[in-house]
């Protein structure tokens, strides 16, 4: 049996969740795709899906066997039409983490700029703030914002991400104005959720650094959140400058401590350093690279 044709039709049923309907898509008769499953579980020594009269279900083994198949045949697709065509026709499904805040309101339109430049380039993403198993959930890629604390990935920088601490006017106006990071102290803070404890390091103007920690009154991990919650004068925050900075750049929000600097961030692109990268996930790097090249919009 030819193993391409094994994988094909595996992940046509499981697409179309119907043998049947998998079997009209190929063109072949419904007994041919029930013999390939059954030859490939038997060449694998696992099953890979219950079959009732009902439905169809992936096993845990299935489910993890589709994620590889998929991004196989995809980049069988790709190498064929590196062949046929000129390179820069690349095609196939690009799988992504991306957390929520910066993928929905920053990356977004940068992800749809690449799907006009190649119209046969599929996103399935994910937008999520948790840590994301690359591996393990069948991803080609993530975007992630912070330290990179996993060696077994390969990181490429995207853009700078500054952080900024803000609070309304009104809420300064009641509680007053901090003049110093100590002066934090006496405030509550908004905290971002993934931050489970420790305190902000800064270096003041004359170049001394320091730390400060603040005791949280509102804990959640959605900045936008916290930013709404910062408006409406529930105290202070400490976010990436990215979801802030229309609010500061209207009034809304207003930077405390901005001759103080805070720990910068950067954006970056990662992807395990065992796997192959497909010309079209390297194509879409280097494309946000371009993108966000300089200072982004948001550091202005």
């Amino acid at each position: 049996m030819n193993r391409y044709e094994e994988l094909e039709t595996f992940v046509r049923v499981v697409e179309a969740s119907s043998i049947t309907a998998a079997a009209h898509q190929l063109h072949i008769a419904k007994s041919a795709v029930s013999r390939r499953l059954k030859e490939l579980e038997t060449r694998l020594g696992a099953q890979l899906m219950i079959r009732t009269t009902r439905k169809l279900t992936l096993t845990d083994t299935g489910n993890a066997f589709y994620q590889r198949a998929v991004r196989l045949l995809a980049d069988w697709a790709e190498t064929e039409n590196c062949v046929r065509q000129d390179q820069t026709n690349i095609a196939g499904i690009i799988r992504m983490a991306v957390p929520l805040s910066f993928g929905v309101t920053h990356l977004g339109a940068a992800i749809l700029d690449f799907m006009e430049l190649h119209p046969d380039i599929e996103f399935d993403i994910d937008f999520n703030d948790r840590r994301v198993d690359l591996i393990a959930e069948g991803m080609d890629l993530a975007i992630r914002i912070g330290s990179l604390p996993d060696s077994s990935m390969i990181a490429r920088k995207i853009a700078p991400i500054s952080a900024v601490i803000c609070a309304s006017s009104d809420y300064l106006r009641a509680h007053g104005t901090p003049q110093t990071p100590e002066d934090l102290q006496t405030h509550l803070e908004l905290r971002y959720g993934n931050k489970i404890k420790g305190g902000w390091s800064y270096t003041g103007p004359d170049g001394k650094t320091g730390q400060v920690d603040m005791k949280h009154r509102l804990r959640s991990t959605s900045g936008d959140f916290l930013r709404d919650a910062a408006i409406a004068n529930q105290g202070i925050c400490f976010l990436p400058r990215f979801i802030v900075y229309q609010n500061l750049a209207n009034g809304k929000l207003v930077e405390l401590l901005s001759d103080y600097h805070f720990a910068s961030i950067n954006a970056y692109a990662i992807y395990p350093h065992t796997r192959h990268l497909s010309t079209r996930v390297r194509t879409f790097v280097d494309f946000l690279v371009e993108q966000y090249k300089g200072t982004p919009y948001w550091e202005v």
